[in-house]
């Protein structure tokens, strides 16, 4: 499978070949669904807290007396059942991370960049040319590929200048081979990849 390969002006230079075994395998939804609720599920903070009868302030008197008075018995004012009481099986810290097989998780990367190529949204760009912060030159070299929102820039190394210049450009990603992963792969429209990167990608998931 030949593909071309682009210069930052948005030139066809040349062609290169994207093996089978990654860009161009059989697309297994439920795979993506499998592995994107995984990387979800990983990133919860997991923070939510309430306080049960034993840990809000207060409660340690009883309200009245046990017989006598007609109402029902209480022996406290942080029961459940009262306004400002505790909570039953209110959330508690916790994490709402689990495993998943590396192979699988390398299947679901190959299925998600295969997607991409099939949907022509993978574009291969021999390099950046970005060599120092420069905001507006990303946004220009980003226009001259796509007008579509949300674009993942793919490198082989991280590279600073890049980052810097497209952190602050809304729906702009910027993401080394080793970060690649298949939820970014498919909320961005567009994957403009690096030429260098291709071989880390092959190196990654073979």
């Amino acid at each position: 499978m030949y593909v071309d390969v682009y210069n930052a002006e948005g030139e066809v230079v040349r062609q290169t070949e994207l093996p089978e075994a990654v860009f161009g395998v059989t697309v297994r939804e439920h795979l993506l669904y499998e592995v994107v609720r995984y990387q979800l599920a990983r990133r919860r903070q997991g923070t939510a807290h309430t306080k049960s009868r034993s840990a809000v302030r207060g409660g340690g008197q009883k309200p009245w007396r046990q017989k006598g008075t007609g109402r029902a018995r209480a022996g406290s004012r942080r029961s459940p059942l009262w306004r400002g009481g505790g909570t039953v099986f209110g959330p508690m810290p916790r994490t709402y991370a689990y495993d998943m097989p590396k192979k699988k998780r390398s299947a679901a990367l190959c299925s998600a960049l295969s997607l991409k190529v099939q949907e022509n949204a993978f574009r291969i760009i021999d390099h950046f040319d970005v060599l120092q912060p420069k905001t507006r030159q990303v946004v220009q070299l980003v226009k001259r590929f796509t007008e579509q929102p949300k674009v993942l820039l793919v490198i082989g190394e991280p590279d600073e200048p890049l980052h810097l210049s497209a952190r602050n450009i809304p729906d702009v990603k910027v993401l080394p081979v080793v970060g690649l992963n298949v939820y970014d792969v498919l909320h961005y429209t567009i994957v403009l990849c690096a030429e260098e990167a291709i071989g880390k990608i092959v190196g990654r998931l073979t």
